[in-house]
């Protein structure tokens, strides 16, 4: 167990590393991009879940922004209740106005909805974490996350940020774009882990490998070394906003067979699931057709005074 008690800890580390320099790439010759607001939202990005405030010159490392612009972006966002300022500490922290977007946003979310019971089942036949995720950026961020009875190493909840190139819910959700939105991804990926290209280039080929012929990829030490999971694709009802689900846990926990001969195959069932719950509803939604008269008739109403 020691060897994983500061999961917590070097996971927002990750986070922290992968996410510098948020603005990188964004806007570019789009004449229609609001520099000034993609400024703002980067730094409200800043934060990551379980780390508490940050000062100016913290956000200013991790944004890539300007000390002095950071200064003025947090003075605003605090005036709009989307930071609160700690005079003590000289820091800020995320204010209520955060909230209220993030709860609904997810609470208006139908997959989130119907993947928490099925998640649910299987972290707790599993022993497992599971997570429901969707794209934020370069990373993918947990909608949902369910733990089994007695996991205790691996603490990531809803707003978690893992990074896209290297966890198999991240591959998976890879997988699923169609190819133009896939290779711009995996375009941003090779800039932001251009040390690391070969390795990371090699691992999503054969996630992509194992994704097609079984539906699910296996991640074994590649994000974090204690860390293993699965992962497997998931889309919206309509087909139009892909999703991914996955279930991790320690490497001590449970064997690679185990991985590819059981939590594969259960998380592509489970997938199955939660796209189902999505459709049921989706078609009571659909508006009833109205009754075309016949030919040669008129409607049972028509010309009544």
């Amino acid at each position: 167990m020691g060897n994983v008690s500061h999961l917590v800890t070097r996971s927002a580390h990750y986070q922290s590393a992968v996410e510098n320099g948020l603005d990188e790439g964004t806007g570019g010759k789009d004449r229609q991009f609001v520099t000034a607001l993609a400024r703002g939202l980067d730094i409200l990005r800043a934060f990551h879940a379980g780390e508490g405030m940050l000062g100016n010159q913290e956000i200013a490392h991790r944004t890539g922004l300007p000390k002095p612009t950071v200064a003025r972006l947090t003075h605003t966002l605090t005036e709009l209740g989307y930071l609160n300022y700690i005079r003590r500490f000289r820091k800020y922290e995320l204010g209520a106005s955060v909230l209220a977007l993030g709860y609904a946003a997810i609470s208006s979310m139908d997959v989130r909805r119907a993947a928490r019971q099925p998640l649910d089942q299987l972290a707790h036949a599993l022993n497992a974490s599971t997570a429901l995720g969707g794209r934020d950026r370069h990373s993918m961020i947990y909608l949902e996350a369910c733990r089994g009875p007695s996991v205790v190493a691996i603490t990531h909840d809803v707003g978690t940020r893992v990074p896209m190139a290297n966890t198999a819910i991240g591959r998976a959700y890879l997988f699923s774009l169609p190819d133009a939105d896939r290779n711009r991804q995996i375009d941003a990926i090779r800039r932001r882990w251009r040390d690391d290209w070969a390795k990371v280039k090699a691992g999503m080929e054969r996630s992509f490998k194992e994704l097609t012929d079984r539906g699910f990829c296996v991640t074994w030490g590649e994000w974090l070394p204690e860390l293993c999971g699965v992962g497997a694709a998931l889309r919206n009802a309509d087909g139009t906003a892909a999703y991914a689900i996955n279930a991790s846990a320690p490497i001590y926990q449970i064997s690679r067979d185990r991985l590819e001969a059981d939590w594969g195959p259960r998380l592509v069932k489970v997938g199955r699931d939660i796209r189902t719950a999505m459709i049921a509803p989706a078609a009571q939604q659909q508006p009833a057709q109205p009754t075309r008269p016949m030919p040669g008739l008129r409607p049972a109403l028509a010309g009544r005074r």
